[in-house]
């Protein structure tokens, strides 16, 4: 992936919308090979997708929350269980395995409080396999990207 490559990702990160042409003019090049370094960058699996970002305030979900999960057992039956079953929950946004004083870190995005304790109470914590939940509530975001740094060396 040379520097071209990297601006046309920093672009697309910015505005997946533009199309080759507008591309193709931010990057100095024209737009056969703007199109073909685009899809080249789709083959090798370097971007996975456009999506529509929306705003969760106005979807209805401004309650976010953070999630931390500790499981009974670390065994790999019950591992795959519990990933398993997250696919399941909407309201869970993020799912990450970590390392240190829980097993897994998620994202939950909700209408308010009331949902939010009926997503634990019903969901997730009536599951045999988790052991503890703590709940960090965000206040306020003061950043938020998708946006990946790819220039950085």
């Amino acid at each position: 992936m040379d520097a071209t490559d990297q601006r046309i990702l920093q672009l697309l990160q910015e505005n997946a919308k533009w199309t080759s042409k507008e591309l193709a003019s931010r990057v100095g090049l024209s737009i056969t090979p703007t199109y073909e370094r685009i899809r080249k960058l789709e083959q090798q699996g370097i971007i996975k997708g456009y999506v529509a970002l929306l705003d969760p305030d106005k979807v209805g979900l401004p309650l976010m929350a953070y999630c931390h999960v500790s499981l009974k057992e670390h065994v790999r039956d019950l591992l795959d269980a519990f990933r398993e079953s997250i696919m399941q929950y909407p309201e869970i946004v993020e799912c990450h395995h970590v390392a240190g004083n829980y097993d897994f870190l998620l994202k939950v995005m909700v209408k308010d409080m009331h949902h939010y304790q009926d997503f634990i109470v019903n969901k997730l914590a009536s599951s045999v396999m988790i052991s503890q939940v703590h709940t960090s509530f965000v206040i306020n975001t003061l950043k938020q990207t998708t946006a990946l740094p790819v220039d950085l060396d």
